[in-house]
């Protein structure tokens, strides 16, 4: 289970061996981080930017 840094607390969040590019990961620091492949194709982690649905409207 690679273990990657989170990069808005810079706390260490694990990932599953499987996990793929676009998987959205939880971390304790109350981030919602998006995985991607980085231009050497190593697994990152970064703030997610994407549009969360809001089931109160």
């Amino acid at each position: 289970m690679p273990e990657l840094k989170c990069p808005v607390c810079g706390g260490t969040v694990k990932v599953d061996d499987d996990a793929l590019p676009g998987e959205l990961v939880e971390h304790d620091c109350g981030a919602v981080l998006e995985v991607y492949r980085d231009e050497n194709g190593e697994l990152k982690l970064r703030p997610f930017q994407g549009v969360q649905e809001d089931w109160g409207e």
